[in-house]
């Protein structure tokens, strides 16, 4: 299936049910007053977050959802049945956006119900109508409508730390190494189509797809993919040992999260020189002191190929996700 991350929906909350005139009728009391119900009210519309990236994918094809409407009342004071809710669910870091009116829900919890468009009220039935003048009132009043509109829903990862960088970066096969991830691995650029998540000693990390020069502007996959970086907490710049200038890879990521905005470019960064493999020690700390030094941030160096490199890495990446945030 494939992996959505934007989708727009209909979705309407139930009517109110309405109030109705009944008399108490029995055989002691052959014209007794009123005894009308109110309406039940109409069911919400209800938006639930759950640990499943693919599940905006339900709402592809399917984009009108409706909730059930209040039952009218009856006689003997019966209160109609109020309407189910319709459950809508969206992955955990899911942003809903009422398109009429602007108003953003985030959803940001598991599990914790959120109501997007409230039922409609009941009516009341003609019980609520005698009075000392009124002492027989063929009065009540219908059920109101329940609130109505398009929703956009926008999904926005959650995670520890984001893996970005360059296409062939490495940061698939890095992110399968440290987790039990199975992100797709090829020697071509663009081999990630969606982000990947992984379980790193109780961190979430997050593979970010490849980010190229003007992806800030739509190119390359973009900006769809830009706005997972937003709420990553550390960001790992992953720049492969195989540039011949690695400090210019490491600022066109950098320039496009400055250009995209939305405070991408003040997160905590730690550079990680992958794939140093390839290189003689003395090559590796060579690139990884010219990165320090021309970037300013912390440079670890790894590969998934040689697994002292490895467990080293990933001893350092566990101690930095443990300590608290600044």
């Amino acid at each position: 299936m494939a992996f959505v991350d934007e989708v727009r929906i209909r979705a309407a909350a139930g009517k109110g049910g309405n109030g109705v005139v009944r008399w108490l009728r029995n055989k002691e009391t052959a014209k007794g007053g009123p005894s009308g119900g109110d309406g039940g009210r109409g069911g919400d519309v209800v938006v639930i977050g759950v640990r499943d990236l693919a599940v905006l994918a339900n709402y592809r094809y399917e984009k009108d959802f409706q909730a059930e409407d209040g039952q009218d009342g009856a006689g003997q004071l019966k209160h109609g049945k109020n309407g189910e809710p319709v459950i809508l669910k969206v992955p955990v870091g899911t942003l809903a956006r009422v398109v009429e009116t602007g108003e953003e829900f985030d959803i940001h919890t598991e599990g914790e119900p959120v109501i997007i468009f409230k039922g409609g009220g009941g009516g009341k039935g003609n019980v609520h109508f005698k009075g000392s003048t009124n002492q027989n009132p063929f009065q009540q009043t219908d059920g109101k409508s329940g609130g109505a509109g398009d929703i956009e829903f926008t999904l926005k990862l959650i995670a520890d730390a984001g893996l970005i960088g360059l296409p062939n970066a490495g940061k698939s096969s890095l992110l399968n190494a440290l987790t039990k991830a199975k992100s797709k691995v090829g020697a071509y650029p663009f081999t990630t189509l969606e982000p990947n998540l992984g379980d790193f000693f109780g961190h979430i990390l997050a593979d970010i797809p490849g980010l190229i020069e003007g992806a800030s502007a739509g190119r390359g996959l973009g900006i769809k993919f830009l706005k997972h970086v937003e709420r990553t907490g550390i960001l790992l710049h992953l720049v492969s040992a195989e540039q011949d200038d690695p400090v210019a890879a490491y600022r066109e990521v950098v320039g496009e999260l400055n250009a995209f905005g939305h405070g991408l470019g003040d997160k905590r960064e730690i550079v990680v020189l992958t794939k140093t493999d390839l290189l003689s020690p003395k090559e590796e700390k060579t690139k990884a002191d010219v990165l320090a030094r021309e970037t300013g941030r912390e440079v670890l160096t790894v590969s998934v190929e040689d697994l002292q490199k490895l467990k080293r890495f990933s001893d350092h990446l566990a101690t930095l996700l443990r300590a608290p945030r600044a």
